[in-house]
């Protein structure tokens, strides 16, 4: 565990540090429905839901986005798409006003941008409920027009940043198997790259690859005997992982912290206890935009590790929200 001076040390040097950022932006959209003003439509045999408030903030890649922004680096640059509809110009709002600069987001047309809205309805009692979600999703993989002006754009980046981080979130998303050559491409000129994906972390190398012990799992062995898998077991995948795919490997491991190898060293991390409720949502965010800030204002990887799970200790106990983790309160929970 880092002492307090170890964490002021890291994140006052963040605030030297140029990151970049490729990944799959969307908008999180919470719709609060007051059903005590609900009317009958004259129309229609359904009660509307009058929406007295409505909270929007970036997901997905968008959230490490935030979470990057929230410990105050020198500058961010993102790459990532949306598309030219109401959710891209609310998208783009958040990115500028999170201080994120927007020179690299490519408008594409006939695609969504992502969005996920949950309209929620508020009655009498204290009791709220959560309606079906409307999903914005593409689909179809982007258009090769497109993919060249991310590659583009993602070489640009590449001159202008300290280190680039990766969300490669989405089936149908920014990155490309072109794409992704050529972020190992840069990885391989000696440029620092932190790579998180949900579905294909595997094919990453010469990078830093941060999976949980689900997406390690399957990137090594392609099945689901993670299950009854033990702790020892999922070190061991991790070991194989970064040797198979020449690349130092931070895997996270939930409550249990981290571990991290190169194949040859190791470091096991623990987790910062925590008593009341927490919500886990968007922990994975918070440890991949502290860990790559740590990385790039020069920590170990065992202290940009811990620095890691001190962020997302302090987010898993904000309640019903993907919250960010600001340098004083990573500060205020360290020794």
């Amino acid at each position: 565990m880092l002492t307090k001076m170890e964490v002021r040390e890291i994140t006052d040097r963040i605030k030297n540090c140029k990151i970049g950022i490729i990944g799959d932006f969307c908008v999180d959209i919470y719709w609060h429905a007051d059903m005590t003003l609900s009317e009958l439509s004259r129309e229609t045999p359904h009660y509307p839901l009058p929406v007295t408030a409505e909270k929007t903030s970036m997901g997905a890649g968008g959230n490490v986005a935030a979470n990057l922004a929230a410990l105050s680096p020198e500058k961010i640059y993102a790459v990532s798409l949306i598309g030219d509809d109401w959710r891209g110009m609310l998208l783009r709002s958040l990115i500028n006003k999170s201080g994120i600069s927007d020179e690299y987001i490519i408008e594409t047309e006939g695609r969504f941008t992502n969005a996920y809205c949950k309209p929620m309805r508020h009655g009498i009692s204290a009791t709220v409920y959560e309606d079906p979600r409307l999903d914005f999703e593409n689909r179809v993989p982007i258009d090769e027009k497109t993919e060249e002006k991310v590659i583009k754009n993602l070489k640009d980046l590449a001159k202008k940043v300290d280190v680039l981080c990766v969300a490669d979130q989405f089936r149908f998303g920014i990155v490309t198997d072109r794409v992704r050559e050529e972020i190992i491409s840069l990885a391989r000129n000696g440029l620092t790259v932190i790579c998180d994906s949900r579905y294909n972390i595997g094919k990453y190398e010469h990078c830093i690859l941060k999976p949980n012990e689900v997406e390690c799992w399957r990137a090594v062995y392609g099945d689901d005997g993670f299950i009854n898998a033990s702790e020892n077991e999922f070190l061991d995948a991790a070991d194989k992982l970064s040797v198979r795919n020449n690349a130092k490997v931070f895997c996270t491991l939930g409550d249990k912290g981290s571990f991290i190898t190169d194949g040859s060293n190791k470091y096991r991390i623990g987790a910062k206890k925590l008593t009341g409720e927490l919500d886990i949502c968007g922990a994975g965010d918070t440890s991949l935009s502290a860990f790559s800030l740590g990385i790039t204002a020069g920590a170990s990887l065992d202290k940009a590790a811990a620095f890691a799970g001190l962020a997302s200790a302090v987010t898993v106990k904000k309640i019903g929200m993907t919250g960010t983790a600001s340098a004083e309160e990573i500060e205020s929970i360290a020794e």
